[in-house]
């Protein structure tokens, strides 16, 4: 099957047409297996619309998929992108000199999760937006932009209306290989489309997605998901939620066989972080890990293909605290058996940092167990709120390194530069992901800080500091 593959395109489906990516892909098969509750009751909220749980494993085709797509389609939306020049802005120069606006429009589709007005997509539909648009049975509402998490290419949007036809969700760990699901989506501004297919394989890993920790366990669908159809609902033949359309394997941009969705699980865990929290509530276990491959079997002397690697562990970190090293093989976490990085990687997703869970691995032949207790970005337990600075002169968002990223750069504190648009930052050649330690020999600890300095600084100015490749990076600048 890898073969079928090979040198394919990964087509994400923002826009009219989609941004393609070559690369060649890798998959695993991985078993599904029960995980614990996603969010406590303290946790969790309270949407129009709860989960219904159990397999919805049909025993033959349906005769007819009418009724699953009348109660989906109708909570699925039209989401438009304006980016660029604000056309507001188009002087009388511009119109004697022939150069109008320039303001781009992409377009993809949305699903309404809750009845006043909360509405989940794609990360990638609304990415470098300045204005955004739903479009509803016919009504257009400006939507506010709630938050984003590039890690599970999820976003949530807010328009302010009442009693919207919420949708219905099941949970996507009950979906099983072989189960009738839809596609609907809403592209064009059409009304909405819906195609059939069943599950073809989960916790899917196609390495497409940014953000600095890339959670990828997709559910792998033939039914056919077309140009515009990012964000839209993948359900199942109740017509209740177990996914968000995110991107399709392609030769040509077009669907010519597979699509893949974020499980609504975690689409759902993301999206009630960011809407109570205003961003994911990260737990972290301290450790990386890789896939357990035939090659890494033979030589470390592992008889299962089963679990992950440690690769690396986090100093003070959560599993250096529960005594894990480096070539265990981690093969269970709580109740949920690792097949691979896709399982041991939702598996987390569930959990929130202070919780404890037993961890299962192997270590010299021997199986052993321990306890781990998770930890947030910043090493600690509690709800982190991270501090950023946005400064529309840098063209640039700050924010301060997390202790993941301190332990990778081997770095005790730095602002990253995230969100570069136009601006004084990417004129000096700044790019996404870099990382300032000091301006000028002092130490760069505080974004905000660092922001009012670079906004207010003429003169001979000295970055140092992390180029997002690795490399370290010290320049001189003068600035005017």
């Amino acid at each position: 099957m890898n073969s079928l593959f090979k040198n394919t395109i990964i087509s994400f489906l923002s826009g009219l047409a989609g941004a393609a990516l070559w690369t060649n892909l890798s998959f695993t098969e991985a078993e599904n297996k029960p995980l614990i509750t996603p969010f406590s009751e303290s946790q969790k909220i309270t949407l129009a619309s709860e989960y219904n749980s159990g397999p919805n494993m049909p025993d033959r085709q349906p005769d007819s998929f009418a009724e699953a797509s009348e109660k989906s389609t109708q909570s699925v939306v039209f989401i438009k992108n304006f980016s660029g020049t604000d056309p507001r802005r188009y002087s009388m120069f511009d119109y004697f000199f022939g150069s109008g606006p320039s303001q781009q429009v992409s377009s993809g589709s949305g699903v309404i999760i809750s009845d006043d007005g909360y509405i989940v997509t794609n990360n990638h539909v609304i990415d470098r937006a300045e204005t955004i648009e739903v479009i509803h049975q016919k009504k257009t509402y400006k939507a506010r932009l709630v938050g984003t998490d590039k890690n599970t290419d999820i976003a949530v949007l807010k328009i302010d209306a009442e009693n919207l036809p919420a949708i219905k969700r099941a949970s996507s760990r009950d979906l099983r290989i072989g189960e009738w699901v839809l596609a609907v989506g809403n592209p064009f501004n059409l009304t909405s489309t819906v195609t059939a297919g069943i599950v073809s394989a989960k916790e899917r890993q196609i390495n497409i997605l940014g953000g600095d920790f890339p959670l990828e366990s997709f559910i792998q669908t033939d039914a056919p998901i077309n140009p515009g159809n990012s964000g839209g609902a993948l359900v199942n033949i109740n017509g209740e939620l177990v996914g968000i359309n995110t991107a399709i394997l392609s030769r040509t941009g077009s669907y010519t066989g597979y699509g893949f969705a974020v499980p609504v699980d975690i689409a759902m865990k993301v999206s009630n972080d960011l809407i109570q929290y205003g961003e994911v509530q990260k737990a972290i276990p301290g450790i990386e890990a890789v896939e357990i491959t035939p090659e890494l079997a033979e030589e470390m002397g592992i008889k299962t293909l089963d679990g992950v690697i440690v690769t690396h562990v986090l100093r003070d970190g959560a599993a250096e605290s529960a005594g894990l090293q480096r070539s265990d093989v981690i093969i269970q976490l709580g109740n949920q058996e690792i097949s691979g990085m896709g399982s041991f990687e939702e598996a987390l997703s569930y959990y929130y940092p202070g919780q404890e869970l037993p961890v299962t691995f192997i270590r010299n032949g021997s199986e052993k167990t321990a306890q781990l207790k998770l930890q947030n970005l910043e090493g600690g337990i509690g709800v982190i709120k991270r501090e950023y600075y946005s400064s529309a002169l840098l063209g640039a968002k700050l924010e301060a390194i997390n202790t993941i990223e301190k332990d990778k750069m081997g770095l005790d504190y730095g602002i990253k530069i995230t969100g570069i648009t136009r601006g004084y930052l990417r004129d000096l050649g700044l790019r996404e992901g870099f990382i300032l330690t000091h301006i000028n020999r002092e130490p760069a600890r505080d974004p905000k800080l660092v922001g009012k300095y670079l906004e207010e600084f003429s003169g001979k100015l000295l970055l140092e500091g992390v180029a997002s490749s690795g490399q370290p990076f010290m320049q001189t600048y003068t600035v005017r």
